[in-house]
């Protein structure tokens, strides 16, 4: 009965259009006052959810993201990826693949990632001669490496989520592999569908604007070195490194590549202060929400229902991956992270799947979520920038899914794509 009164209010809550973060708000009040908790507890626990120096990490990553975004860092990246693939058949929309592997690197979002190159690329590739839709399906699948390469907002609420008893360190590392391995698995799609489709060339850049592209671009790239080197170094934390990376970006756009206005910043600013005031309002909220989902036992509820299923680790994950695929469909990423991992958690590490692992397997379903309609987040920013009716984009998305759904396999059944790295750094 205490699980329908949590979930129940909160699913009823959803259903009539409120907004995720203030439907756990209110669900997490309902149960404690069905549970005679004082209003107190709540509001403890809601203020010690955001009250966590890692959490820092999220700001300044967004920050620097946005700075580097705003500031011609997505054109650059973009030419740059040209230099290195755009000569092959079909070249632009492998272009399009690695400039997201790039500028994922920087901003950690799939959003940022799909309007910053998308804006450029989309527009560009049918002007080539590509099929819009197929450029867009391109760019909304490779933006989703954004989750899984460092540094990746969700991993850090993922960490968050999980208690804090997860690396923030081992989950940027761990995320290496998976994306790339992702990249590699669409550029191969649009190699052969470039030559299933005939599609063209590119030219090759001359040697002289090639260096001046690579030394251009090399700049922005040097944020993935800090926030990476300085972590396995040892140097500094997360956290720190996210806070250079905001000194970096800011020096690199405002006296390297001189592309954005002084007077800007403020309005650049206030955007970013916006965006972080709705996630750490979710993060306060879902803190309380699971307060009250421990206090109800639900975790070990839904560890027993799983396990009366099968002992079987595979068929357990598998039920998993497909619980997660459902609910990505009809959720945003952050609140399922911060919901659903209190939950899943404890069922997986009782198979003896490992923490870091699951994040990975977690980021690859919730990542497909997001360019899942109805509710993909990233596939309506990329159907907007195309000015493309979101089912035309879907049907072009059916191959790119066929793909994802690929690399969740194997990420999910073989563990050291996701474990080799953070152990070889002994994270």
């Amino acid at each position: 009965m205490d699980a329908l009164i949590l979930l129940g209010s909160f699913a009823a809550l959803i259903l009539i259009g409120m907004p995720v973060a203030y439907a756990m708000g209110l669900s997490a009040l309902i149960g404690a006052l069905w549970l005679e908790l004082p209003i107190d507890a709540v509001m403890i626990q809601l203020a010690a959810g955001v009250n966590k120096f890692s959490l820092l990490a999220i700001p300044f990553f967004v920050l620097a993201g946005a700075i580097m975004a705003e500031g011609g860092m997505s054109r650059r990246l973009v030419a740059f990826a040209a230099v290195l693939v755009g000569f092959i058949r079909g070249g632009l929309s492998l272009v399009n693949i690695l400039a997201s592997t790039f500028f994922g690197a920087i901003s950690g979002s799939s959003m940022a990632d799909t309007a910053s190159v998308g804006s450029v690329l989309i527009p560009e590739m049918a002007k080539k001669g590509y099929p819009k839709d197929f450029a867009t399906a391109v760019t909304v699948s490779g933006s989703v490496q954004a989750i899984l390469i460092p540094p990746s907002h969700n991993a850090i609420i993922y960490s968050l989520a999980a208690g804090g008893t997860v690396s923030i360190a081992a989950l940027f590392v761990a995320g290496v592999l998976p994306g790339l391995l992702l990249g590699l698995t669409l550029a191969a799609l649009c190699l052969f569908t470039a030559r299933r489709r005939a599609f063209p060339a590119g030219e090759r850049v001359p040697l002289r604007q090639a260096l001046k592209i690579c030394v251009e671009a090399l700049w922005g790239l040097m944020t993935v070195v800090i926030i990476l080197g300085g972590i396995l170094s040892g140097v500094f934390t997360a956290t720190e490194s996210a806070a250079i990376a905001v000194l970096w970006a800011f020096f690199v756009t405002m006296f390297v590549y001189r592309d954005y206005r002084w007077r800007e910043l403020p309005l650049l600013l206030h955007r970013v202060v916006k965006t972080l005031a709705i996630v750490m309002i979710l993060i306060g909220f879902a803190a309380a929400f699971g307060y009250i989902m421990t206090l109800m036992l639900i975790p070990q509820q839904i560890t027993a229902a799983f396990t009366s299923v099968s002992q079987q680790p595979w068929v357990i994950l598998l039920m998993i991956n497909v619980l997660l695929l459902l609910l990505g469909t009809l959720m945003d990423m952050a609140p399922l992270i911060l919901i659903m991992t209190p939950i899943l958690l404890p069922v997986v590490t009782q198979i003896g799947v490992d923490p870091v692992h699951f994040g990975m397997i977690m980021m690859v379903n919730l990542g497909i979520g997001l360019i899942t309609p109805p509710v993909g987040g990233v596939l309506f920013v990329g159907a907007a920038i195309a000015r493309l009716p979101i089912e035309t984009v879907a049907r072009a998305l059916l191959p790119f899914f066929a793909a994802m759904l690929l690399v969740l396999a194997l990420v999910t059944y073989v563990p050291a794509i996701s474990l080799a790295l953070p152990r070889a750094f002994g994270l």
